[in-house]
């Protein structure tokens, strides 16, 4: 398996593809078409990783950094290569990048019903928080 930068000519489709498969764990939204993507492309393209097995888009997370802090959005992997290490793969690549820029501690979102999710980030050693997460739409 190899990780590499998203590329949205060549990527996209297939990510999106994988996210719909992932959802309702991957919440899809209107920032995640081809142009909300490549603009998140152009802002921070070595934080948009896809994991690769024979050709085929098998993993995707984003991250994003803001010189303060780091978010982790859409780690995602097809459900029949899960539990392969391709996520632990991803997040790990993905901690080293954000590393890499400063960053020392990222936040990340999860739906209250994906338990799955819940424990692979515990175990990975992220923790949660008491937090309220408030959300505006503005466009």
């Amino acid at each position: 398996m190899n990780i590499r930068t998203f590329d949205p000519d060549r990527d996209y489709q297939a990510v999106r593809d994988l996210w719909e498969r992932c959802s309702p764990g991957i919440q899809i939204s209107s920032t995640d078409d081809y142009a909300g993507l490549l603009h998140k492309q152009e802002r921070d393209p070595e934080l948009f990783l896809v994991a690769i097995e024979n050709g085929q888009i098998v993993g995707t997370v984003i991250g994003g950094y803001d010189g303060r802090r780091g978010l982790v959005y859409h780690l995602a992997v097809t459900l029949e290569r899960r539990r392969k290490g391709i996520a632990a793969r991803l997040m790990n690549t993905l901690e080293d990048r954000l590393n890499a820029l400063g960053c020392y501690k990222y936040y990340l979102l999860v739906t209250r019903e994906n338990d799955a999710a819940l424990a692979f980030y515990r175990s990975i050693g992220c923790e949660p928080m008491d937090l309220h997460v408030l959300g505006k739409v503005i466009a």
